[in-house]
């Protein structure tokens, strides 16, 4: 009868953050954390952005009914590690309170890059200290395990933390990260469930139901934001629950459906660096090239745009699942398709291609320029990058989405949105991507 508690737990933290994101948004106006119109942003009106309040607070209630159900009506124990792992849950509590007290800060008082990264690392730390260890990997190439010794420690802490960073990567359309994260939740219930981890399982429907919930209020037109509280949050618990887990069915599999299940920001992020290097631009250095502004230069709106990466997410989500359901060699192939599938829908949005070169002008000052500059084709291929590649970015980024014409409706903010993401390259920032 696992169905009931595990019910029962997606539904209570689905109302309570139904219930609690209202509050959420007012205790943001509050403390003044905002996100106001700017080039760097893509809503035309202020909104208020730590969410990750409710996202908390609705963990907090699921796990108070977990309490409840195993110590007043009979349900299972849930709260057991596996054989692989001496977890804490104490101390993994305390480490989600850590990275979720690090976004509040920064949505607050918006920190500088250093000490965001010390408090993630911090929070990273105590969960490994409390025992949430990535443990020795299964050879594919002979019957003896790969014994990671104490590099497990520190490898363990670079996972949560770019966990932690992943889905703040996303945040970019309304909806879209919080979405994401839904999948990718009820995902892993559902590999946790099928191995077995009922802890892992727990946090991973509770997490789904406190997304799904938050949504109501995310999407598009969004009254508030995750903020740094939520993705942070999120991502943390994601790359938390992947460990819990232990779907270690082979070695190849351990390293691969993480990757899989947070397919969509490691290939914008991947294809974020080969475009900016390929223009001799800062890894760092924001631009107009991510999925989602592709997406709308390609003449989708903000609402279908996101609903595209969510079924791509998926799409994905689903492989994974296969994954761990077939042999070796059909695992492969599976994960074969799934790359291929996705490169190509990625090259076909021209995910590579640079949106910013440098242009030196007359008075030998140097510019970024994006495709709607008239400089930017000569550019191009004084820098043998090729005038072809960057055909369709200069028509999508200048507005002559001509053969998308009258297929989709945008909206004001949708306008709003892709007029600041064209003037966007026209400074330099090192704020990310």
């Amino acid at each position: 009868m696992l169905w009931l508690p595990f019910s029962c737990l997606f539904l209570v933290a689905l109302a309570a953050a139904l219930a609690f994101t209202p509050a959420a948004r007012f205790i943001a106006i509050w403390a003044k954390a905002i996100d106001y119109p700017s080039k760097r942003r893509i809503n035309a009106r202020p909104v208020p952005r730590m969410g990750g309040i409710a996202i908390f607070v609705a963990l907090i209630v699921a796990a108070l009914m977990q309490y409840l159900g195993t110590s007043e009506w009979g349900w299972p124990v849930v709260l057991v590690p596996s054989a692989l792992l001496n977890v804490n849950y104490y101390g993994l509590a305390a480490s989600f309170t850590l990275i979720f007290l690090v976004g509040v800060i920064d949505d607050v008082l918006t920190l500088k890059p250093l000490p965001k990264l010390m408090g993630q690392t911090v929070a990273s730390v105590v969960a490994v200290a409390s025992g949430l260890v990535i443990g020795n990997v299964t050879n594919p190439f002979g019957a003896s395990n790969i014994v990671l010794g104490w590099f497990a420690y520190p490898i363990t802490v670079v996972y949560l933390v770019a966990f932690a960073n992943i889905i703040n990567l996303i945040d970019g359309l309304d909806g879209l990260a919080s979405g994401v994260s839904c999948i990718s939740a009820f995902t892993m219930f559902v590999l946790a469930f099928n191995a077995g981890r009922l802890d892992a399982a727990a946090i991973a429907i509770a997490l789904c139901g406190a997304t799904l919930g938050f949504l109501r209020y995310n999407f598009y037109p969004a009254s508030i934001f995750l903020g740094d509280s939520g993705s942070l949050l999120l991502g943390f618990a994601l790359g938390a629950i992947s460990l819990l887990s232990v779907t270690r069915i082979a070695g190849l599999t351990t390293l691969i459906i993480p990757l899989v299940l947070a397919g969509i920001p490691i290939i914008d992020t991947f294809s974020a660096i080969i475009r900016r290097s390929r223009a001799h631009i800062s890894p760092t250095h924001a631009d107009a090239g991510h999925i989602h502004h592709r997406l709308m230069q390609e003449g989708y709106n903000q609402r279908q745009a996101v609903i595209i990466i969510w079924i791509w997410t998926a799409f994905l989500c689903l492989g994974a699942v296969i994954m761990t359901q077939v042999q070796v060699q059909i695992r492969v192939l599976v994960f074969l398709l799934l790359l291929v599938v996705s490169g190509a829908f990625a090259i076909h949005l021209k995910l590579f291609k640079p949106v910013l070169l440098h242009h030196y002008t007359a008075s030998g000052q140097d510019t970024l320029i994006t495709p709607d500059d008239p400089a930017f084709k000569e550019e191009a291929e004084r820098q043998n990058i090729g005038h072809t590649k960057f055909e369709a970015a200069e028509k999508s980024l200048s507005g002559k989405v001509g053969i998308h014409k009258g297929r989709f409706e945008k909206t004001e903010d949708d306008k709003v949105f892709l007029e600041k993401s064209e003037s966007q390259g026209n400074k330099k920032e090192n704020g990310g991507a």
